[in-house]
């Protein structure tokens, strides 16, 4: 797996990759606006993930997902803060989120 410097580095080199489809947490699914696709936490796979901390600011904490779903023939990237809130999130995403 790639180690990077920085958040945009490692989304410019998933894209390359095949990571096209942009991806944003809901409450129980992950959502790809652009193909109108709800993923609910059996549907994907996480391929692999890279932290990032700011460099001046502690609090300013990032993760980048690879996401797959062979259901939907999708290859997608999240961008979260650390710990996602579980009061927004069903359980069963934060475990499947938290596994990484």
């Amino acid at each position: 797996m790639a180690v990077y410097s920085t958040l945009s580095e490692a989304v410019n080199d998933l894209q390359h990759r095949g990571y096209t489809d942009e991806l944003v947490l809901a409450e129980h699914c992950l959502v790809c606006g652009t193909r109108d696709l709800h993923l609910d936490p059996a549907e994907f796979r996480i391929d692999e993930f890279h932290r990032f901390e700011g460099n001046s600011d502690p609090e300013d904490q990032s993760i980048v997902y690879a996401i797959s779903s062979d259901k939907h023939g999708l290859k997608g990237i999240l961008v979260n803060a650390y710990g996602p809130d579980a009061s927004s999130l069903t359980q069963e995403m934060v475990r499947k989120l938290a596994t990484h």
